[in-house]
């Protein structure tokens, strides 16, 4: 593990955005293990906080806390077929960073909430099951499922397509994934927004645990100019998920943007079939 991450740490650091002034939360990274063995199908559940969460839209800085976090997963062969989202997202206001967008009330009690974003994705293994290097093909669209009113995400689509690799040594692995996100936008003369998405991850097994290193994000292009909603963001994330046909995850996040989290936990429970 720590050669692993001895390994991702630089590659991490040359990809770090600049700071700079959003979709709430990065897409998720690909989950390979639904490529590994006999489940063909899974499902998890769970939630976040996070604490010094920017809402672009709304112009302000506060608590989000993340009820029902989910994703389902379903198998054949060597296709994945993914769907999840977010049920309800609640911030608790703490100071205004900028004017609120035209369209978004004021809350006046200084608490907003909005269900979340909902997605849909396929995977495609390109590699053969043991290869030394393995790749997929991930690809999908991002639903708009929430209220431009409220102002903590945009009520537009989004479509995204991903390449991914993944390296293993024993119970150790690298993975990897770049692609590209057009974003839809609140700006009449630019529809939509063309941003990198990535992630790296190293794990290992340490027992009934599988501890983890993950880096999850999407960054504005040098020389682009950044659209208000579709900030660059970017996550650090530490922890472990439990081995077995039923499982615990928990990550300690820490983002290094502006508009991702100053810190905040992740946690979900979920089960193979």
């Amino acid at each position: 593990m720590l050669r692993l991450a001895s390994l991702l740490v630089p590659i991490a650091v040359a990809l770090l955005p600049a700071a700079a002034p959003a979709q709430l939360r990065p897409l998720e990274p690909l989950e390979w293990r639904m490529f590994d063995g006999q489940p063909t199908v899974s499902a998890e559940i769970g939630g976040g906080w996070l604490g010094g969460q920017r809402a672009s839209l709304a112009g302000t800085e506060g608590t989000l806390v993340e009820a029902g976090n989910w994703r389902a997963f379903w198998r054949t062969g060597r296709v994945v077929l993914e769907a999840g989202g977010t049920v309800q997202r609640f911030l608790d206001e703490d100071r205004r960073f900028a004017e609120a967008d035209p369209e978004v009330r004021p809350a006046e009690d200084g608490k907003r909430h909005d269900a979340g974003d909902y997605r849909i994705l396929t995977a495609v293994r390109l590699t053969p099951e043991r290869a030394p290097v393995q790749a997929a093909l991930r690809f999908g669209t991002r639903l708009p499922t929430t209220d431009n009113t409220t102002g903590l995400d945009r009520d537009a689509t989004d479509f995204f397509a991903m390449t991914a690799f993944r390296v293993r040594r024993g119970p150790a692995e690298l993975q990897a994934e770049a692609g590209l996100g057009i974003l839809g936008t609140r700006q009449d003369r630019f529809e939509q927004d063309d941003l990198l998405l990535y992630s790296l991850r190293a794990e290992t097994s340490a027992g009934p645990l599988r501890p983890r290193l993950t880096i999850v994000g999407q960054q504005v292009g040098a020389g682009h100019r950044e659209i208000r909603g579709n900030e660059s963001l970017g996550e650090v994330r530490l922890g472990f998920r439990t081995r077995g046909r039923r499982w615990i995850q928990a990550d300690a996040v820490r983002g290094y943007t502006p508009f991702s989290p100053s810190f905040g936990l992740l946690v979900s429970a979920g089960m193979h079939w």
